[in-house]
């Protein structure tokens, strides 16, 4: 299988880690010197004037529309207001200090984006379960005594600060865990929109492009564009489809798989922070060509293991199985024109392969290394026996 360079490379910092042994006195020195201990202050601004900083150029730095999808309808958003109103206590948000009074939101979009469109008077309150009696008002339609009442409101925000880490790789880490560990409320963010948050870069831009790509999208049922969609999949908000992308271009990295598969996801999106201009072409060029052949030899039945008991394609895809082919593909794409010229040969294989006891691997059982391994090498091996007749 052709990796990229950097690919090739990005590994070995990990296997020099696996020869590190330390004492109990490096241990303790390391807590000595703080190295890894997070710097924090903590913020409480009244809403209008929050409201007014967010318009100050460059002072918070909220994840563009495209790149993290909306979670909060108009309801959850009208019910935070009402929080404020009847003062309820509302979680703080989470900034990283990337500057000097410059942040980014690593929680609380939701809540910033519902006061904001408050303040703009683009939010109708709706579905208030206290004060049904404001059901239909925006803020400058408020009574005034009840407008009054909310302006008195705070919102209170905990910030890391740029002195927590001593490197850009080391604020990284320190920001991932921290995302992953303090839930401040809300709806809880899915593993991918944290990895969104945390690693947007080249390689996050190419997962959210392919996620659009339209036999992917045809293949797993995902919209398109989020904007015409009324009431979007669960799945689609909390970014399955580019984790989908995310699992392909990890595992073809199989070898170096290290801990479970969501601590090797991370680690990918790590390290893809490095990946250059070149290696997203070629990443870019490599997923497509890869769900082109697959989708040219299975078409309707893509990501659909074959079920011999019934003699038919199961109605639905596995992720696991979808892992198998595209990377099991990947592996074969100097050879693409020979396996599409096998197609009804690719089939056949394809059912023999289900009719084998450990074909139970390509629909889910099994998640450790040595499973996911096998289920990609009994793919793989069935590809390479089309090839080879």
């Amino acid at each position: 299988m052709s990796l990229t360079p950097i690919e090739e490379k990005m590994w070995d910092s990990d296997r020099a880690k696996d020869s590190d042994r330390n004492t109990a006195a490096d241990v303790e020195g390391k807590y000595e010197s703080g190295e890894q201990r997070i710097l924090t202050e903590i913020n409480r601004e009244k809403l209008p004037s929050f409201v007014e900083s967010l318009k100050k150029p460059g002072y918070m730095e909220l994840q563009p529309f495209f790149q993290r999808r909306r979670r909060w309808d108009k309801t959850m958003q009208s019910r935070l207001i009402e929080s404020f109103l009847i003062n309820i206590p509302v979680p703080p948000i989470l900034l990283y200090e990337k500057d000097y009074n410059a942040y980014e939101v690593m929680d609380g979009q939701q809540r910033i984006t519902a006061i904001r469109e408050f303040y703009e008077n683009k939010l109708t309150l709706t579905g208030l379960e206290l004060w049904p009696e404001l059901n239909g008002l925006t803020y400058t339609t408020l009574p005034p005594k009840i407008r009054a009442g909310i302006d008195r409101r705070s919102i209170s925000s905990i910030v890391i600060i740029t002195e927590s880490a001593p490197t850009p790789e080391a604020a990284l880490f320190l920001k991932q865990k921290t995302f992953e560990r303090l839930n401040t409320g809300g709806v809880s963010l899915s593993q991918q929109e944290v990895r969104n948050c945390l690693y947007h870069g080249k390689f996050n831009s190419l997962l959210l492009e392919l996620s659009r790509y339209p036999i992917f999208v045809e293949a797993w049922g995902f919209p398109r564009e989020y904007p015409n969609l009324k009431t979007p999949k669960k799945a689609y908000q909390k970014m399955e489809d580019v984790e989908l992308i995310l699992r392909f271009f990890a595992l073809r990295n199989v070898e170096n798989f290290r801990g479970g598969l969501r601590d090797f996801m991370d680690s990918y999106m790590r390290k893809s922070l490095k990946f250059s201009e070149e290696d997203i072409r070629v990443l870019k060029e490599i997923f497509i060509n890869s769900i082109n052949v697959a989708h040219g030899i299975y078409g309707e039945h893509l990501f659909k293991p074959f079920d011999p008991k019934s003699g038919t394609w199961k109605t639905r895809r596995y992720k696991d199985y979808y892992d198998a082919v595209m990377v099991g593909v990947s592996r074969h794409l100097s050879e693409a024109e020979l396996l599409l010229s096998r197609k009804e040969k690719a089939i056949a294989k394809t059912k023999e392969l289900f009719e084998k006891p450990e074909s139970r691997l390509l629909t889910g059982s099994g998640k450790t290394k040595g499973d996911i391994q096998e289920r990609i090498r009994l793919f793989d091996e069935m590809l390479s026996e089309v090839i080879g007749e």
